[in-house]
């Protein structure tokens, strides 16, 4: 790259690498990034003053390296699409958007005692910097990397929460910040759209007002929701949505494929998408068929942007704002069909805790023996909750992994003030994770590229601005959503009024039933993950009987385990080389 020769590219198209400067002061952008070349000339002051944050708030999803005479700063994406990773040798540092890559410089193995915190807490800044490989640390959210003389750290740029902002004042930019992150992907390929949910129907809504969307439903009768009434709708009321539905067979389902795992293609970390391959692939076979290779937006993340986890319950408790609790406590409780009591009784534990209290408190469970199951759903609320993969694990690694918990409670220097600011963090750090390995199944095998403007930076800070409390407010849908479209034309008034959502479960339970034997051979004796500790056959064996007989099962956890045996196994086959002549950066 020009001004930035240690660094070089792969795989990227040559429009989505773009620089400014050159020598002491140089600035790159690598993905799609809404900065006009005249902008980027525009913020090397910036890059010169050290303002680190004024270069992450352009629309799209990108990655950004500046150069500021001996210093070097690597910055992803708030939400994990563009991860940096960096490793330490006496010469240098090394840096790249693939654990892996730095992984295979040596061959670097799997950091067990990390892999086990991935699987038992799903939240990846639980270890900090710990990546899952060993010699291979991780930037954490929020944080940016800084290459000096004097060595490799990272900084934080980003705030872990933002100054509040009133759900009315901010509808419109959410609005202005959706419809210019949908816009920074309309390059002049084909546009294809999935129309389901509220959240994605908004997206292909948007693009619709600027040219032709293929828009796809996936429509199968398991599945027993009102997706494909309202998109039909949709699509008779707003022009350019050309609209397909998307038939579903028996054979897809979730856990389809998973024969041979060295058939898939390869994604840097475990990838959730992996499991429901059978279901993406199918829609976007459709894509394909009706106007070829193109960019396809897609409304992941759009949940946790636009409602709240209820973890915020727990703030409220903690803050003494008892009328505002008891009120949320009683809309959550109509809507799960449950007691105000029993909402309340799961929230006030976290009401009284902090983070890393609660990571000594999760190390001293893991150092008794495994937890029954029971449901995630009627666990008490936690910063960190602890899953029931982690009650699948030998002693040993659960030893293990309670020593790097109670280090990290114990290095711990930011202590976040609110569960919900922290949950959302994380819930989105993962999405982010898995979203882009799914870009890279779909580039893979369909030569389409996925595009998720919820996870863009600046549609997340306009979100996550107003509190939890306010989108999460349980008599209304989604309001945030509803009040930044409300009188406009972009969205039909019945999809702003639409307080239903679908859900994939059928096929979830589906796959486990028509995939046991598969699923068994995978976490079977010849397991890696048995290998390694990390799960056990007793309680494993357990949950997918239960899975097969159609009684309710740990899915997550499930889904988890069986997408990292996959990563495993695919770990021992897939190797890419690089032929390296000097000391360079990879993105």
């Amino acid at each position: 790259m020009a001004g930035l020769g240690e660094a070089w590219s792969v795989g990227w198209p040559g429009g989505q690498v773009r620089t400014a400067g050159t020598g002491a002061l140089a600035l790159a952008v690598i993905g799609v990034c809404g900065a006009s070349d005249y902008q980027l000339e525009e913020a090397l002051p910036a890059v010169r003053a050290g303002r680190w944050r004024e270069l992450t708030r352009w629309p799209g999803s990108y990655l950004v390296l500046a150069r500021s005479g001996p210093q070097l700063v690597v910055i992803g994406d708030l939400s994990g699409q563009h991860p940096v990773y960096y490793r330490r040798e006496a010469e240098g540092t090394w840096w790249a958007t693939s654990a892996t890559a730095l992984a295979r410089l040596d061959g670097a193995p799997v950091d067990p005692v990390a892999l086990a915190a991935h699987l038992a807490f799903g939240q990846p800044d639980v270890l900090a910097c710990r990546s899952l490989f060993r010699t291979v640390n991780r930037v954490p959210t929020g944080h940016l990397l800084q290459i000096t003389p004097e060595g490799a750290r990272a900084v934080r740029y980003e705030p872990a929460a933002y100054e509040p902002v009133d759900l009315r004042e901010a509808a419109p930019v959410v609005r202005a910040a959706l419809a210019e992150a949908v816009a920074v992907r309309l390059d002049g390929r084909p546009v294809s759209a999935d129309l389901a949910g509220l959240d994605s129907t908004a997206l292909a809504c948007l693009a619709a007002r600027h040219q032709l969307v293929t828009a796809v439903t996936f429509a199968d009768e398991r599945l027993r929701d009102d997706d494909l009434t309202y998109a039909r709708r949709t699509a008779a009321t707003v022009p350019n949505l050309r609209h397909h539905p998307v038939p579903g067979t028996p054979d897809t389902v979730y856990y389809a494929g998973l024969e041979e795992p060295s058939a898939l293609p390869f994604t840097d970390t475990p990838n959730a998408f992996a499991v429901s391959a059978q279901v993406k692939r199918t829609v976007l076979d459709t894509v394909l068929t009706r106007q070829g290779p193109g960019v396809h937006l897609t409304g992941v993340a759009g949940d946790g942007l636009l409602s709240a986890p209820a973890s915020y319950l727990a703030d409220l408790v903690r803050e003494r704002q008892r009328a505002r609790a008891w009120q949320h406590a009683q809309g959550h409780a109509r809507l799960r069909q449950t007691s105000m009591w029993t909402v309340l009784a799961r929230a006030r534990p976290a009401g009284r805790t902090h983070l890393a209290e609660c990571w000594r408190q999760s190390a001293a469970e893991l150092r008794q023996n495994p937890r029954p199951w029971v449901p995630q759903a009627r666990r008490p609320i936690a910063w960190s909750p602890l899953l029931a993969t982690a009650d699948w694990m030998s002693l040993d690694v659960r030893l293990q992994l309670a020593d790097a918990l109670t280090t990290a409670a114990d290095e711990l220097q930011e202590v976040p003030e609110r569960l919900a600011a922290w949950t959302e963090g994380q819930d989105l750090a993962r999405i982010g994770v898995d979203t882009a390995g799914w870009r890279t199944l779909a580039l893979a095998e369909h030569g389409i590229e996925i595009a998720a403007p919820y996870l863009d930076n600046e549609v997340r800070r306009a979100c996550l601005a107003v509190p939890a409390d306010q989108r999460g407010a349980p008599g209304r849908y989604k309001p945030l959503l509803a009040e930044a479209f409300a009188g406009t034309d972009v969205l039909p008034s019945f999809v702003l009024t639409r307080a239903t959502k679908g859900g994939f479960n059928a096929l979830s339970y589906a796959g486990l039933v028509q995939h046991a034997p598969v699923l068994r051979r995978l976490l079977g004796p010849s397991s890696r993950l048995g290998a390694m500790g990390l799960v056990t056959d007793g309680p494993v064996g357990e949950m997918l009987a239960r899975a097969a007989a159609g009684q309710a099962t740990a899915q997550g956890a499930l889904h988890a385990a069986v997408v990292t045996e996959v990563w495993l196994r695919q770990l021992e086959q897939k190797a890419i080389w690089w032929e390296v002549t000097a000391r360079v950066a990879a993105a």
